[in-house]
């Protein structure tokens, strides 16, 4: 168990609040395990109506998963092999699937950085999930930044989000606001910055069971106005619904709209590999419920730290800090199909999937 996820029940709500605010509550193997013992062990108790997860720093709910981690475990095993890296993968996958079918209300207080492994604890189902963003929500799926995939579900969130916006947010990595996260799909609710205290003072006041309506009666008076992708969305539609990421920038390239130039220049730094078994990814997804998708993206994770560009890509990032990653291959006209092929073939027979009782 992890010191940095503390557990409430309270008035018919069990809290969850993670609290590792230096790291901004980027998740280790314990907290995936904490956070999944308490949502099972409040499943069935009938003393907790709904579930609340926030953070006990405004600076983030979750930046993702514990990337400094990956990189100790990856360079230490041949192939980047771990079992500490197997369990962690397999147990966050199964966590993400516990929310997306949990059956009581699952609030999701987005205030902060919500990244990759934060998404991922945050996209309830349609049934029951509740996400609410603020001014200060900065949200995106960064993988790609690092030399890795949108996981965590992404291969089911981003590719059933509207048109070419999910491949817009899975092959730029780029974080959006709170605006942005509602027409995309990825919130429910908008509380501006100055009643956010008053919101969650609410969440502690209502009964568990009366949550939801109170929270949606209360969100009601407030308007996050139009966003950026709103704004662009025919220029999204116009570059990144093309076939390939070839096709993709070379659109862009050609366009001088000053937010496709941004996107270029983001996908231009990106893992040219990655992005290419990121839009393989989405194409699959689409098709794909939220199980079969979570499984997809296991085989995945493990033909990624067999090839080993996340851990390229984390060096980089956060060890030598050298922002000069070595991708493999290096350009995009090196990256051909049976490459992102290889990453979609499964280690294991179905029947000894790690994921396979989803």
């Amino acid at each position: 168990m992890s010191e940095h996820v503390l557990t409430t029940v309270a008035n018919g709500t069990g809290f969850i609040t993670l609290d590792r605010p230096k790291a901004l509550n980027s998740l280790s193997l314990g907290m995936v395990r904490s956070l999944t013992a308490a949502l099972m062990a409040w499943r069935n108790d009938s003393a907790v109506a709904a579930v609340v997860i926030r953070s006990s720093s405004e600076k983030a709910l979750c930046a993702g998963g514990d990337i400094r981690f990956f990189h100790e475990v990856g360079t230490a095993t041949p192939q980047g092999g771990s079992a500490l890296l197997e369990d962690f993968f397999t147990e966050e996958y199964a966590l993400n699937h516990l929310i997306h079918y949990y059956a009581k209300p699952y609030i999701a207080l987005m205030d902060g950085v919500v990244m990759g492994g934060g998404m991922g604890i945050s996209q309830g189902g349609p049934g029951c999930g509740v996400r609410i963003v603020t001014d200060r929500t900065k949200m995106a799926m960064p993988e790609v930044n690092i030399g890795l995939f949108p996981d965590v579900g992404g291969s089911h969130f981003l590719s059933h989000a509207p048109g070419s916006l999910g491949r817009y947010l899975g092959l730029t990595g780029l974080t959006v606001g709170a605006a942005d996260a509602l027409y995309v799909g990825l919130a429910d609710h908008y509380v501006p910055t100055d009643a956010w205290e008053a919101l969650r003072d609410l969440l502690e006041a209502v009964p568990g069971g009366e949550l939801r309506d109170a929270i949606e009666a209360y969100s009601a008076r407030f308007r996050a106005g139009p966003g950026v992708l709103e704004t662009e969305r025919a220029t999204i539609e116009r570059h990144f619904a093309l076939d390939s990421v070839a096709d993709i920038m070379a659109s862009l390239a050609g366009d001088e709209n000053v937010f496709a130039q941004k996107a270029l220049q983001a996908m231009q730094t990106r893992s040219p590999l990655m992005m290419c078994v990121t839009l393989e990814l989405l194409r699959r997804g689409a098709a794909l419920d939220v199980a079969d998708c979570l499984r997809m993206e296991r085989n995945l994770v493990r033909r990624n730290f067999e090839h080993g560009e996340v851990l390229e890509g984390v060096r980089a990032l956060v060890i030598d800090k050298d922002n000069a990653p070595n991708w493999s291959p290096g350009t995009l006209e090196e990256v051909t199909p049976e490459m992102v092929a290889a990453f979609f073939a499964p280690p294991w027979p179905a029947h000894a999937h790690p994921l396979r009782h989803l």
